[in-house]
């Protein structure tokens, strides 16, 4: 009777996973952009300029090797629809150097925005659309301290341990990692509660992600950043969880 539960136990932890590994929808073709779209600040929606966002080897990457200047072409690239509750992973890694004349803070910066207003709705010269940044970082080449997964906020705000937090960065304890290295970076939203994790490890916990105005977001857009340091993605996935 033992060895004929264990052998049944087995078999269901089996099966949970198999439907567990169905339920992720794959967003990202490794062919094209198809489900995507594109939004740079300064051009219109659908526009590419200098290809930023491309397929290279079957990574969805980000470069700006078209330009002489990075010339505040921040860019976004929003999963085709809308989301409520939802469990989203991908995989980030850090490459090349960074684009002329961009930012210092931009230096091995790039992100995953959540619960995003409507790419539609943004403006022509907007550099980033309300939403809640879950913010993806790589480490400094001179091993000063630089924390991943931590909360960026424009246009909103959330709160932690159940305190209203308006500043505009929100930081994690994780540790960047070096450059060229593959990080798994999971974002979980449900019912107004959100998780980020790196490597499987929950970094940032917070609730009641609102906009400036004080309306409450409980949907939206996804969406990944191009904030001028070259970076590409892979393994970029959903589970809904409504």
């Amino acid at each position: 009777m033992v060895k004929k539960w264990m052998a049944t136990a087995i078999s269901l932890m089996f099966v949970a996973t198999v439907l567990a590994e169905e339920n992720w929808i794959n967003l990202f073709n490794g062919k094209n952009l198809d489900g995507w779209i594109v939004k740079v600040a300064g051009a219109k929606l659908g526009e590419n300029p200098g290809n930023i966002f491309r397929v290279e080897d079957g990574l969805l990457t980000v470069s700006y090797d078209a330009f002489d200047e990075f010339g505040d072409r921040f860019g976004h690239i929003f999963i085709d629809r809308p989301f409520t509750n939802y469990h989203f992973r991908c995989e980030y890694r850090f490459i090349g150097e960074q684009a002329k004349g961009g930012p210092a803070w931009a230096f091995r910066n790039n992100g995953a925005m959540l619960q995003c207003q409507p790419p539609a709705t943004m403006e022509l010269q907007q550099k980033f659309p309300n939403s809640i940044e879950f913010q993806f970082l790589g480490a400094f080449d001179d091993g000063k301290p630089r924390p991943t997964g931590s909360i960026c906020t424009p246009g909103t705000y959330v709160d932690v341990n159940g305190e209203t937090i308006k500043k505009h960065v929100i930081n994690s304890s994780e540790p960047a990692l070096p450059p060229g290295e593959w990080v798994v970076a999971e974002a979980i939203v449900k019912d107004g509660k959100l998780q980020h994790l790196i490597n499987g490890k929950v970094v940032m916990e917070y609730t009641n992600p609102c906009l400036d105005d004080g309306t409450p977001v409980t949907s939206g857009y996804i969406a990944l950043q191009a904030e001028n340091h070259p970076t590409q993605f892979r393994n970029i996935e959903i589970m809904l969880l409504d």
